[in-house]
């Protein structure tokens, strides 16, 4: 009797322990079923959402009623029609094409609310064609620097149908060419669906555009990616639009090859004379060869300084040494009239450029 007791007990509880089980699995059914969320810890929260593994652009265009566009890489937009861009953040720093702050021009102005930053440009055109950015600003007291993760930029084209090119100020550019980077002829169109084509003057042909060797972004102009000495020549740009079948020609590019090293200054230093008399008259020159862009600065030193007063002449000019060397030559012309006791002693030029300085002297001492 006992027996029986016992066994039918074990199926009860057997029986329980079933169903209770079942039980949890209907529940973990039921929370993987469509329609129902699983709920889960909450995580911080996130500034930018990320769109295809990137943050989603703070750059937006303010259109009319109120509404809001998120740029892209690039937008197409009609001349004439106010630009209005806003930013997200409490400071926010902007960049835009250089010409615009070059010419102080009225039509652009920035504003910084408490939580974005606007930049409008009034009756902007096809020159105003280009990148526009804008990036957050961190701050930490007096000290602030860029936060290169919260940065958001679109190239912008103001389309015209009378200027397919983005108008240039300069009439004839020339391109400097080096065998360590590639060179751009910068014909950039107003319009990303122009077709355009790079011609050489002389001889009169177009040049065959392979995609990689030479290649065209009408963000840039036509890329040489190895550029050499065959290179150099006068080119021009030809545009069609898809409405029109009357080309457009660029502004002419003069193609220039050169194999000058980057560096701080090449100088060297002469004086008409290293002995001279009183009352004679003498010249130093300090004179630097570098890459034809490059500008100098020259300081001097010399004996009188702040007792006498000299002439100092500075000139630059390009000179051909050959194929492929075309160089800037700059002078400084320090002239010493009327020569006293305290003309006599050393005089330093010091040469100046972006990539450093260089340092050269000479001794002036008395006729005897």
């Amino acid at each position: 009797m006992k027996l029986w007791i016992l066994l039918l007990l074990s199926l009860f509880l057997l029986e329980i322990q079933n169903g209770a089980s079942q039980q949890t699995k209907n529940k973990k059914d039921a929370s993987l079923r469509p329609g129902r969320k699983r709920v889960k810890g909450r995580n911080p929260k996130i500034k930018d959402k990320e769109v295809g593994g990137k943050l989603q652009s703070i750059l937006t265009q303010v259109l009319d009623k109120g509404r809001f566009l998120r740029l892209g890489d690039d937008v197409v937009l009609d001349s004439g029609k106010t630009l209005e861009l806003r930013c997200k953040g409490t400071k926010i720093g902007w960049a835009y094409p250089s010409y615009l702050d070059t010419f102080n021009d009225s039509r652009l102005s920035i504003n910084q609310n408490e939580k974005f930053s606007q930049l409008t440009l009034t009756t902007p055109s096809a020159a105003d064609t280009g990148e526009y950015s804008c990036w957050v600003i961190l701050c930490d007291g007096d000290e602030c620097e860029k936060d290169t993760d919260r940065v958001s930029s679109s190239y912008i084209y103001f389309t015209d149908k009378d200027d397919l090119f983005v108008p240039s100020t300069i009439h004839f550019e020339i391109v400097y060419m080096r065998p360590d980077k590639p060179a751009t002829v910068p014909c950039r169109v107003t319009t990303p669906k122009a077709t355009v084509s790079l011609h050489r003057e002389m001889p009169p042909e177009e040049v065959q555009v392979d995609g990689k060797l030479i290649s065209y972004n009408p963000t840039k102009g036509f890329i040489l990616q190895n550029p050499g000495p065959e290179h150099m020549g006068a080119f021009y740009c030809k545009a069609k639009s898809t409405t029109k079948n009357t080309a457009q020609v660029s502004t002419k590019y003069q193609l220039l090859y050169l194999e000058v090293p980057s560096g701080p200054p090449y100088a060297t230093i002469q004086a008409s004379s290293n002995e001279v008399s009183g009352g004679d008259i003498f010249n130093i020159t300090c004179t630097v060869l570098g890459e034809p862009e490059m500008d100098v600065k020259f300081i001097w030193t010399y004996p009188g300084q702040d007792q006498r007063p000299v002439s100092i002449q500075a000139s630059h000019r390009l000179i051909n040494r050959g194929v492929g060397q075309i160089m800037r030559l700059s002078q400084s012309v320090m002239i010493v009239d009327d020569v006293e006791t305290i003309d006599y002693g050393n005089y330093m030029c010091t040469a100046k450029n972006t990539h450093g300085e260089t340092s050269l002297a000479t001794q002036v001492n008395s006729y005897h």
